[in-house]
Order: C-alpha cells, then sequence, then structure tokens
C-alpha cells in the first residue's frame, strides 16, 4: 500500500489519522500464522466458528481493500477515504476501545447515580477458570454467587450502622464486568464489580435516600471471599462439577475439544508450540521490580479485593475507573517482536518475583487469543440490585434523563451545534473527540464541515476508489515456516 501523505502544514495535531492495523506486531502475526495454527488445530476437531470469525473479521477490520467510505470537505473540497471496522466484541483492540469508551459513557451518564462507588475484584482458583473459559452458563452462576454475597455484606454491615429492623430494608446495586484475561494473556476469568459504597433506604416519609458506608476492614473483605467458597461449593454440585474431595472437575464435557485443550493450556500458561511446548513460557525477570503481594481476602482459592473507591461527585474518575474494567484483553503496544520470531508481551505491573515480561511462540500467541474470544449470546456486563433493568426503584436511582425536547449538542466548536434529540448511545465521533480529543468530522486543511460522498462494499468500487487515491491492495502475508507439532493436551488435572 502506498505510504500516507505528508503531513499539511495547516493541519492541527489532533486531526484523526486513519487506523493502520497492518503495521502492528499483533496484525502480522496473526496474518502470517493464523492459518497454520487452524490447520493444527483441525488434528484436534478444529475450532468453533465463533472463534475463527472473530479473527477473520479482525484480519479485514481498518483495511480499505475490504470496504470503505470517501467523505470530503464541503468548503476546500479535499478527500480522504475512511475504512470499516469489525465491530466484534473478541479482542481487536480498535473495536474494543471504542465499546470500553462507548461503555463508560453509558454507565457515567445513565446508570450509575452519583454517589460514592467501590470496585470489588473477584478472583478464583484455575480449575474453575478453565470450566469459565468456555461454560457461560456455569460463568453467570459463578457471578451471581459473588455478587449475592457482596450484597448480603453491605446490607449487614447498613443495617448494624443505620438500626434496621431487617437487612431487606437496605438496597444495593452493582454493575459487574467479566474480564477473561490478565495482562500476561494468561485465560483468568475474574470479575469487576462497581458496587454503590452504601445502600438505599426508604424512610418513614416514604422518601428513598442513600446511605454511605464506611470502607470495608480486611476481615470483611475476607468474609466476602469465604461465604463466596461457600456458596460456590453448592453452585458447583449443581452442575455436577464437584469431586468427592471437594475439589473442582475440570474435564471438558463439549463437543470442543480443541478449544477446551486451548482454555486449559492458556488458563495454566504453559506454552503449545516450539520449544516449551507442555512447558511455562519463558519469563523476563527484573529481581529490582519485584514488589510486595497487595491486601486481599481469600478463601479456598477465592481471591476478593475491594481497595479502590471513588467519591460521588468525581464522575471523571468514575469514568476512567469504568474504561479500566471495561478494557480489552490485548494491549497491542506492549507486544514486541525480538530475535528468532518469538513476541515478546510486557506485564503492565511487575509480578511479586519481578517478573516483567513473558516471552511467547507466534502459535502459541494465536492459542491465547483463541482462549480470550467469549462465546457468543455471553453478556459480558450485567446489572444487580436497585441498577437492573427490572428493579422497582431503578428509576428512582439513576441519573435523571433530560425530557425529549430538542437538544443543542455543541460537539466540537462553539459555532458548530446540531439540534436534535440526544441519542440512545454517544456517536463515534463524540466519543473520539471526548477520549482523545480528535475531531474526526473538520477538515484537516481549512477546518470546515465534512460529508459523506461514497460507499464502497463491493471488490470494483472499492478498486475504483483505490485507484482515485493512488492506492493498492495489500499483498498477502507471507506464509510462515512451520514451527513444529503443536501440542494440545486434553487433560487440565
Amino acid at each position: 500500500m502506498a505510504q500516507p501523505a505528508a503531513r499539511h502544514p495547516h493541519e492541527a495535531a489532533s486531526s484523526y489519522e486513519r487506523h493502520r492495523p497492518e503495521e502492528t506486531v499483533l496484525y502480522r502475526t496473526l496474518a502470517a500464522h493464523w492459518a497454520e495454527f487452524c490447520e493444527r488445530a483441525e488434528e484436534a476437531g478444529g475450532l468453533p466458528r465463533f472463534v475463527q470469525r472473530e479473527v477473520d473479521e479482525y484480519l479485514r477490520c481498518g483495511l480499505l481493500e475490504y470496504g470503505c467510505v470517501r467523505v470530503g470537505c464541503e468548503r476546500c473540497g479535499f478527500e480522504r477515504l475512511v475504512a470499516f471496522s469489525c465491530k466484534r466484541r473478541g479482542f481487536c483492540p480498535s473495536c474494543l476501545g471504542r465499546r470500553m469508551s462507548d461503555t463508560a459513557v453509558h454507565l457515567v451518564e445513565k446508570v450509575i447515580p452519583e454517589v460514592p462507588v467501590r470496585q470489588w475484584v473477584c478472583s478464583l482458583p484455575w480449575r474453575l477458570r478453565v470450566l469459565l473459559g468456555y461454560d457461560r452458563r456455569l460463568c453467570a452462576d459463578v457471578l451471581e454467587a459473588f455478587v449475592v454475597e457482596l450484597s448480603r455484606a453491605l446490607r449487614r454491615r447498613a443495617k448494624k450502622m443505620l438500626d434496621l429492623p431487617a437487612q431487606a430494608r437496605a438496597q444495593t446495586g452493582a454493575v459487574s464486568v467479566v474480564q477473561r484475561g490478565d495482562s500476561a494473556l494468561r485465560l483468568n476469568v475474574h470479575f469487576h464489580v462497581l458496587a454503590l459504597d452504601g445502600v438505599y433506604v426508604r424512610d418513614a416519609a416514604g422518601k428513598l435516600g442513600f446511605h454511605a458506608l464506611a470502607p470495608p476492614t480486611t476481615d470483611e473483605v475476607t468474609e466476602v471471599a469465604v461465604r463466596t467458597a461457600k456458596r460456590l461449593q453448592k453452585v458447583l454440585a449443581r452442575h455436577n462439577r464437584l469431586l468427592e474431595d471437594g475439589t473442582v472437575d475440570p474435564s471438558p464435557r463439549t463437543e470442543q475439544l480443541a478449544l477446551s485443550a486451548l482454555v486449559g493450556a492458556a488458563a495454566s500458561g504453559v506454552g503449545l508450540a516450539g520449544e516449551r511446548a507442555g512447558k511455562p513460557l519463558l519469563r523476563v525477570v527484573d529481581p529490582e521490580k519485584a514488589r510486595a503481594h497487595e491486601r486481599v481476602g481469600e478463601s479456598l482459592g477465592v481471591n476478593v479485593h475491594a481497595e479502590v473507591a471513588v467519591p460521588a461527585r468525581d464522575r471523571a474518575r468514575l469514568e476512567r475507573l469504568c474504561r479500566y474494567v471495561c478494557r480489552p484483553p490485548i494491549a497491542q503496544e506492549r507486544l514486541v517482536e525480538v530475535v528468532g520470531g518469538k513476541l515478546r508481551y510486557l506485564l503492565k505491573k511487575p509480578w511479586s518475583d519481578g517478573t516483567v515480561a513473558l516471552v511467547l511462540e507466534p502459535l502459541d500467541l494465536c492459542a491465547r487469543i483463541a482462549a480470550l474470544i467469549p462465546p457468543p449470546r455471553f453478556h459480558m456486563v450485567r446489572y444487580h440490585g436497585v441498577l437492573s433493568s427490572h428493579a422497582k426503584l431503578r428509576s428512582e436511582v439513576v441519573p435523571k434523563l433530560e425530557d425529549n425536547t430538542p437538544k443543542q449538542l455543541a460537539l466540537f466548536e462553539q459555532d458548530r451545534t446540531v439540534l436534535a434529540p440526544e441519542p440512545r448511545r454517544k456517536p463515534w465521533a463524540w466519543l473520539l473527540r471526548h477520549v482523545f480529543q480528535v475531531d474526526v468530522v473538520t477538515c484537516i486543511r481549512c477546518r470546515g464541515a465534512t460529508r459523506l460522498l461514497e460507499v464502497a462494499t463491493t471488490p470494483e468500487p472499492i478498486a475504483k476508489l483505490l485507484a482515485k487515491h493512488g492506492l493498492g491492495p495489500r499483498p498477502p502475508p507471507p506464509r510462515a515456516a512451520p514451527q513444529g507439532q503443536l501440542r494440545l493436551a486434553f487433560s487440565t488435572a
């Protein structure tokens, strides 16, 4: 593809630049090795259709030759091409980045009231993570077990502080987000719950009021972990996943054997290809960066962390926290190529032993990505208590929306306003301006308004647009040399 044009002398630093995924290490690795990975997985029954479709759509995301639109300036006639996105929810950093920002704005403006909020993080035993990786019903029941115990703990503390006649008088609310991975790209299904740091109680006059609670002590956090672990025993028994010795049975009970094997390897952190097949991945360790463990409540492998809290009126900090819990599973800026065709993935924070990065084979990266993709029809964001859609008190709790009269939306400039009803979700242009201070509807040359001129979705119109702008289709990626036998172990015990 032709090189991007030089920056115009009047182009603003915050102007829009087309996303070029083909220049990233993540895209180049998948483009070169994904076909080989699928071929080897066929020996074990093949990958599910939703996994293949997720990666195939990512390899088309942001590329002009798979569809684009032509936009132009109404004042000076400057034109540019904008590629289509895949809009998937599995691992695409670009599309999940937009979903992250959109969800965060929605939660802050329309869901979470102006009260203190505390983040509760629940991590689970690794054997259970294997099951939650592909069993969406079990994952939903495990999350519900943790939220029920968290709500019970808040109500119990409120009953004691407010001298309530019964815990049922106190109403709690929370938003939970299911995160499938950790900073090491391991399958680590865990839950981030943004719980209202207090309770709602209706007084004798019928007025609903919020009462903030004191920060939980270490003993109170530990009690939530202990009671969650006990409740999980009942959940696992109901799903026939509890062994006689009280441990979790992680054996795959699905026809998708290849996926369950990848999930087990991704959860345990072992390699699948090269000289580290079946062994833990190589790590880059810096002893000077070792850090102490944070205080958490723990019981039978269930860890609960509750140190992060946001004050009632700090909505900007709350939005940052919402973006954090909804973040994409892969940070492609931390993925780099090293000598020998291997990859190095930098950790967000050093581990307690000083580990700062992991070394992966390209096929290992493909396996981790396949395990991180969520199954279809599984809700990653859920609402509980007074914030759930069916709650009777929800209309009295969530931020009040203005009436449906037309509202002036000053999106980019003070002299450019749009008189229209506020949409259900924020448009893409608004999100880019809000998060990245990037203006996509203003010409980079004369600062005039831009408009849509042409849409190309079939090969012939796409080829004409590319030729008109001096671009051409990219050649297919080179086929990588085989890396040896892919080791798929179907027993995670």
